[in-house]
């Protein structure tokens, strides 16, 4: 035995990796990560009426709720000590139109919901999106005209939009459709309207990815996607244009980043957060937290010790701070630790 010790130190070089690791006191002593509900932005999705938690099959545990429920769950947040909530709307399919006019009415559904958010719990942040899908007939993020999503007047319209949503009480503006220009557009409109201190968190680089589905699902715009958003989302393929995006919308004003999906893009997560240094966030999509579920129900994972390992890896990647819909779960484990 002490000849075989021997022989494992002379090719280590006594280094002895396992020594770090010999008791939970050591290995929580030199644990490089970790998580804490500081880290944690809740999307949650809305529905018009009145005292209604709506499951969406594809997202179990997830809900569409109306407002007056979502300023409860708001309040559950807060108390928990999530920082911020990012808010979703699934309007009435009537209210939607080619160009997502509803997008520009100031008591929409997004913009209530802002404003009873922050009239009731003024202490957590809410993070709204420009995007039009959820406004639009035909599930684009943007203006469709004929067989194209138009860039500049898609701009002009969600710089509009993100005024409606900052009036009503919205932290962060977080928009989402991808065109050219839009950032810069955001923030002179912001601040035109005395909006200086309302942020910008820019999805920079959203993949055209196949993660969103269940998403889709949850804000009814799965069935009315007429061809799909390759002209305008990022190639899941290329990741230096990814970086290159990013930096356009930094030189425009952004004031955060944000990578959407998130596990299959933990490198771009890394490279936004050396090459920029703003505080950079990844969307744990819906897809991903679908197929956690999924899994975890059918018993081929431990679905807690998996969900904790997926956020984990966002940290280390750089990321400041995760977009989950297991935000709630995380921060009820948090607590009662």
């Amino acid at each position: 035995m002490e000849n075989k010790t021997h022989l494992v130190d002379e090719i280590t070089g006594h280094r002895r990796m396992r020594r770090n690791r010999k008791a939970d006191w050591t290995r929580r002593l030199v644990q490089e990560n970790r998580l804490t509900v500081d880290d944690l932005i809740w999307p949650i999705f809305l529905i018009p009426g009145n005292g209604i938690i709506e499951p969406i099959p594809a997202m179990p545990g997830v809900n569409r709720m109306t407002v007056d429920k979502a300023v409860e769950a708001a309040k559950e947040a807060a108390d928990l000590g999530i920082p911020a909530l990012a808010t979703f709307p699934n309007i009435e399919m009537e209210l939607r139109d080619e160009t997502g006019s509803n997008s520009l009415e100031k008591n929409n559904l997004i913009n209530l919901a802002s404003a009873a958010i922050k009239k009731a719990v003024p202490n957590i942040g809410v993070i709204t999106d420009v995007a039009l899908d959820p406004f639009t007939s035909h599930g684009h993020d943007g203006i469709l005209r004929g067989n194209e999503i138009v860039n500049d007047e898609t701009v002009e319209q969600v710089a509009r939009a993100a005024v409606y949503q900052a009036d009503a009480g919205a932290d962060i503006i977080a928009p989402s459709e991808m065109m050219d220009g839009r950032i810069g557009a955001i923030r002179q409109a912001l601040d035109a309207a005395g909006h200086q201190n309302v942020g910008i968190m820019s999805y920079a680089t959203k993949f055209s990815s196949a993660f969103y589905g269940p998403y889709r699902e949850a804000i009814s715009t799965g069935g009315l996607l007429k061809g799909d958003k390759k002209t305008y989302y990022i190639d899941p393929a290329n990741g230096t244009e990814a970086v290159r995006d990013a930096a356009l919308d930094v030189e425009e004003g952004a004031d955060m980043l944000m990578v959407k999906p998130g596990l299959p893009y933990l490198d771009i997560c890394w490279r936004l957060k050396e090459a920029f240094g703003l505080p950079t966030f990844a969307y744990q999509v819906s897809g991903e937290y679908a197929m956690i579920k999924a899994a975890a129900a059918n018993g081929w994972i431990d679905g807690e010790r998996v969900m904790f390992e997926t956020l984990l890896a966002f940290k280390r990647a750089g990321c400041d701070g995760i977009l989950t819909y297991f935000a709630m779960d995380v921060a009820r484990y948090l607590a009662r630790k």
